[in-house]
């Protein structure tokens, strides 16, 4: 998985209230600022707004945080992770199945945090932020990099494809899965994405074999 931790996130944050009536009061700024974020845009969202559907006066938004940015970053250093695509365990079980999987997976966290669409209207205008995303990214292509290289020694995957080459290719496939919808005819199939992304870096005896074993042990 991402790394959460990698990469230091801007701002110097106040230190965490130890209360529990204060954790609850951070918490739902927290929640009302994601929620707004999505609803109205980053830009059009104002820290009276997201005091004012917390409940707590404005004064109190800033005990917590400077401004709407420290509190955007607050809430990616909590969430980043689950912006992240997995990384697979190829060694277990068919490749195909569990891409699949984990895409479904994937998806239906990024839609119930949401937070993903309020990215691209700030990318290109906060450089920190586009960092702190893209190193994240680094992270995640490096790990899936490790995977299949385990994987190769297993005698799993093509001998004559680059690994990085396929990483890079298999993560921009899935980051761009969710936007296949406003491209084509229809949504992505995310058991149709797992084989193309399968079949470019495992021959087809490795996923049979991967299969019957993933089959011998569900019997």
């Amino acid at each position: 998985m991402a790394d959460k931790n990698a990469g230091a996130f801007p701002g110097e944050f106040p230190s965490l209230p130890k209360q529990e009536r204060a954790l609850q009061k951070r918490k739902a700024l927290l929640e009302s600022g994601r929620r707004l974020f999505i609803e109205k845009g980053y830009e059009m969202t104002t820290a009276k707004e997201i005091a004012a559907a917390a409940d707590v006066a404005t004064g109190t938004f800033y005990r917590y945080f400077s401004d709407k940015r420290q509190l955007l970053m607050a809430l990616l250093q909590d969430k980043i992770d689950l912006l992240m695509i997995p990384e697979p365990d190829w060694l277990n079980g068919d490749p195909v199945l569990l891409l699949a999987r984990l895409l479904d997976e994937h998806y239906k966290r990024l839609e119930s945090v949401g937070i993903h669409r309020v990215l691209p209207e700030l990318l290109h205008k906060d450089s920190e932020l586009a960092a702190i995303l893209q190193e994240a990214r680094r992270n995640i292509h490096m790990q899936i990099v490790q995977g299949l290289e385990q994987a190769r020694q297993k005698g799993m995957t093509w001998k004559d494809i680059d690994l990085d080459t396929a990483a890079w290719s298999a993560l921009i496939l899935a980051e761009n899965g969710p936007h296949k919808v406003e491209q084509s005819s229809s949504p992505l199939n995310t058991l149709e994405a797992a084989r193309i992304i399968c079949r470019m870096i495992f021959p087809p005896e490795a996923i049979s074999r991967n299969g019957k074993i993933e089959a011998e042990k569900m019997e």
